[in-house]
């Protein structure tokens, strides 16, 4: 998939590693070199979706004083990363599709159209084809975006690769962490709702607060809910409390 041009969608639950799946199409393709650019679609104010994404003119609105280059120009031919899509206004829906039917599009209050010569990736935690089922998607954007459909599965789905990830993590903290083999069996047994990011963010604060750079099954104790309410995702479990 990464070596066509062909748009993809990405779709898994929050936190489950979406957007490096779409880096890692972007820098086996083509046109490696080229930008990458992400845009968390629903980060942006509703109101200003359009002229992020086309770019707008001088005086096409109040306050625009000069010529602004939206993402669809600025990425040139490289990857535009569509996160959240599914949260996209539904009114802009139809200017996405035409980008990608036409490979052209025209900046908010102006009349010349411009060429946009890279690739889509988009990305979605939601079940799109359920959101067109509801009216709230539209359906050939969603066939448009979803040419090749890839699935990340969430962390508990896959197990296995919870002792790689840790051992990556462990990797980037200020002091070499070691993990015991009981210490990761009990990190395969959790849950993780909040998934790689979740993981991530333990392996991040266990580099910071634990007692020894050697992590046992013991030393997770005040990280970690009990094994047995290990299925009970309680973010306020673990708060850290400052003298």
């Amino acid at each position: 998939v990464a070596r066509t041009d062909r748009n993809v969608l990405i779709t898994g639950p929050t936190g489950a590693g979406k957007e490096v799946v779409a880096q890692r199409i972007h820098h086996r393709g083509p046109m490696a070199h080229a930008p990458f650019i992400d845009v968390n679609c629903g980060a942006l104010p509703e109101n200003l979706v359009e002229a992020e994404l086309f770019g707008h003119a001088r005086g096409a609105f109040t306050g625009a004083v000069s010529h602004h280059a939206g993402h669809f120009e600025r990425v040139g031919a490289g990857t535009l990363f569509l996160d959240e899509v599914g949260e996209l206004p539904l009114s802009l829906q139809p200017k996405l599709l035409r980008v990608l039917e036409t490979r052209s599009f025209r900046p908010v209050g102006s009349t010349e159209v411009r060429r946009f010569h890279g690739r889509v990736v988009a990305a979605s935690h939601r079940d799109l084809a359920a959101l067109v089922r509801e009216g709230r998607f539209r359906e050939d954007l969603y066939y448009r975006l979803a040419v090749f459909e890839v699935r990340v599965p969430a962390l508990a789905e896959r197990r296995a690769d919870i002792p790689d990830l840790v051992r990556h993590f462990a990797s980037l903290q200020p002091r070499p962490l070691s993990f015991g083999a009981d210490a990761l069996g009990r990190l395969q047994n959790h849950d993780w709702p909040g998934n790689i990011r979740e993981l991530r963010s333990l392996v991040d604060r266990l580099g910071v607060l634990a007692d020894e750079p050697h992590i046992t099954a013991a030393s997770l104790d005040a990280f970690l809910p009990p094994p047995a309410l290990a299925g009970e995702h309680n973010p306020l479990a673990n708060p850290m409390t400052l003298a």
